[in-house]
């Protein structure tokens, strides 16, 4: 997505003052921020022994939530913001998405509560919603390049009613797989979203800089991934797994290295979508060692979570609330802040526990901490940005 101006805008210019419900990124940026602070703090005090939770525990209400509240929350505000400007066609706004945010939030409730059937209809419902939402601008527009998000927004949906009918024990299935599949259709989300957005980021922010992209490159690239949804669906052997895992790890390293990273280090708003990046090559490789059992599949886990989905959340968060408020597309102090707290979160995630077992328990805290202090800085730093409107009057 670009920060040009948005195309045939189907409203008026927004007026001075409160304007959270303008466009998509605007509330679902904030709700992300605040509740990714919280829900970590939450889940760091829930693993230490300190707290219960409802009928989602543990390790699922973590995963649910990092997936369905928290990475959704983004997914879905860069994706109603986004399809705006592809189209030119109207996406919610004032009430509709005010009742958008509503059920995301009614999610983030639920999951707590005993309510187990209605849990499970709300947090299928809000991906759904989501679909609808970009779906009709998308057909209106006849924009056939994007029509896959639609698909990937329903499958999401799928993925976690079959979560929780499983934890109801209404038919089979690992609640766990169900969390993996839906980890896996997530990378592919942000491998196609960064292959379109970090090259061009980076040529237009850095001079000089000839990020490319190569198309047997690009079709390897998504291939390794699609190929590893299935092999998890299909509950391939570990070496099948593992082969699909390395395999990927090596083309995304090229991916990456043709994006040229290493000459935007002196800029900030781009450099963290490289870095987020790398953990993608960093769990793929990390993957492949899990299933050969050299380390645990959690490492892997939070390579992705951690460093690659939070490093590029952040970074897209940061950039497009800029560039979509009228504001320029420089980091100050506070994004460079919140950028490094979330790259340190994810090496001590990844590799504390590895460099000395005993400190596994201290690693997750420590890295918890820093998560919830970078999603609080962008929470605090953002809050006049996403609800004011726009420095230049224009709409959104």
């Amino acid at each position: 997505m670009n920060e040009l101006p948005l195309n045939r805008p189907a409203t008026p210019p927004a007026a001075a003052g409160f304007a959270l419900w303008n466009l998509g990124f605007r509330p679902f940026y904030l709700l992300a921020s605040i509740f990714s602070a919280f829900s970590v703090l939450l889940w760091v005090a829930q693993y230490s022994g300190y707290l219960p939770f409802g009928y989602l525990q543990g390790v699922l209400w973590h995963g649910h939530e990092m997936l369905f509240g928290y990475t959704m929350a983004v997914i879905a505000g860069f994706l109603l913001t986004a399809v705006r400007a592809w189209t030119g066609q109207p996406t919610p706004s004032g009430v509709p998405l005010t009742a958008l945010a509503a059920l995301w939030v009614l999610g983030r409730i639920l999951v707590l509560t005993p309510l187990e059937n209605t849990a499970a209809v709300v947090n299928a419902a809000f991906p759904m919603a989501v679909a609808v939402s970009i779906g009709i601008p998308l057909l209106r527009s006849r924009n056939v390049r994007n029509y896959f998000f639609v698909g990937l927004l329903l499958l999401l949906s799928g993925l976690v009613l079959a979560l929780h009918l499983a934890l109801q024990q209404v038919f089979k299935f690992s609640p766990q797989l169900g969390l993996q599949l839906s980890l896996d259709v997530v990378l592919f989300i942000m491998v196609v979203m960064a292959g379109r957005v970090i090259p061009m980021f980076t040529n237009n922010g850095v001079p000089g800089t000839r990020a490319t992209r190569n198309a047997l490159v690009e079709k390897f690239a998504l291939g390794a991934v699609m190929l590893l949804f299935v092999a998890d669906l299909l509950q391939a052997p570990q070496t099948v797994v593992v082969a699909i895992a390395l395999a990927g790890a090596l083309t995304h390293g090229v991916r990456w290295v043709l994006w040229q990273p290493w000459r935007t280090l002196g800029t900030p708003l781009v450099w963290i979508l490289h870095a987020a990046y790398a953990w993608i090559v960093v769990h793929l490789a990390l993957r492949g060692l899990s299933g050969l059992d050299v380390l645990s599949g959690s490492i892997a886990i939070h390579a992705l979570t951690i460093g690659a989905i939070g490093g590029l959340t952040l970074g897209m968060m940061t950039r497009t609330a800029r560039g979509h408020t009228g504001r320029p597309l420089l980091a100050d102090g506070f994004e460079l802040t919140l950028f490094l707290l979330i790259q340190i979160a994810a090496l001590v995630r990844v590799f504390g526990g590895v460099a000395s077992p005993d400190l596994y328990l201290v690693s997750v805290q420590l890295s918890g901490l820093l998560w919830s202090a970078a999603a609080a800085l962008y929470a605090v730093r953002y809050w006049p940005v996403l609800t004011r409107a726009r420095l230049d009057g224009k709409p959104g």
